[in-house]
């Protein structure tokens, strides 16, 4: 694996050594090959943390084939930029990429120091009736399973895996204005299930937010403050 071929890696960006490596997961539809950083990627470049953007597929609802080409993903990162076990690995996403972020704490290879995410989908079985452009991908995910398709997103579903997450620190915006991903019928109801089983969750409930778009500078910089808080595990 040409890992290149596979992520957009910040590695030019860093100018002291890997003090973790934080995993972005792309949202919804994205097909292409990213070019160039972001200011979050410059920012944690600055901190000490290896960026990585994968690319898993357009419509994969980290699904088992996206878990393992990501697992694979980072398998070789950490081989090729001789990187320690104990080097932090952190997620984050918004929308399917927080979904994704989620999905792939519970079944990553490796231990995840902490998540990050923004307006993620939590139910994805609800999701598939929320829009008329879901039903297709969902079944382009999960169709090939060979078991009802309830049961394949149910595997791939925050919600319904809360009692296998990882316990580690977990960060969730959302804002009450998002009109595609419905905050009560994720967000809300997958913090609730998470502090039920007593898990760190710290939730933010950004008011006049829309999706995935910081609307409030504090809601944004704590965010990065968390991101930033596990570089070092």
């Amino acid at each position: 694996m040409n890992v290149k071929q596979f992520a957009w890696i910040g590695d030019e960006l860093l100018k002291q050594p890997v003090k973790g490596v934080v995993v972005d997961f792309h949202g919804l539809g994205y097909s292409g090959m990213k070019q160039d950083p972001n200011a979050e990627d410059l920012e944690l470049a600055h901190a000490g943390a290896l960026t990585v953007f994968p690319y898993y597929g357009p419509w994969s609802w980290m699904n088992r084939g996206a878990c393992q080409t990501v697992n694979e993903l980072i398998d070789r990162i950490y081989s090729e930029y001789a990187l320690a076990d104990e080097v932090p690995l952190i997620l984050k996403g918004g929308s399917m990429g927080g979904c994704s972020a989620l999905v792939f704490a519970r079944y990553s290879t490796r231990p995840i120091a902490a998540c990050g995410v923004n307006c993620p989908v939590a139910d994805v079985p609800f999701h598939s009736t929320e829009r008329e452009d879901l039903p297709r991908t969902m079944h382009y995910a999960f169709g090939h399973y060979g078991i009802p398709l309830q049961e394949a997103m149910e595997q791939h579903s925050p919600i319904h895996l809360v009692e296998s997450l990882p316990d580690i620190p977990y960060l969730i915006v959302h804002g009450d204005q998002d009109q595609a991903v419905n905050k009560q019928k994720h967000s809300d109801v997958l913090v609730q299930k998470m502090r039920q089983r007593g898990m760190n969750v710290e939730y933010i409930e950004a008011p006049g937010m829309r999706h995935c778009t910081y609307n409030d500078y504090q809601v944004q910089r704590r965010m990065m403050d968390f991101l930033l808080k596990h570089l070092n595990g």
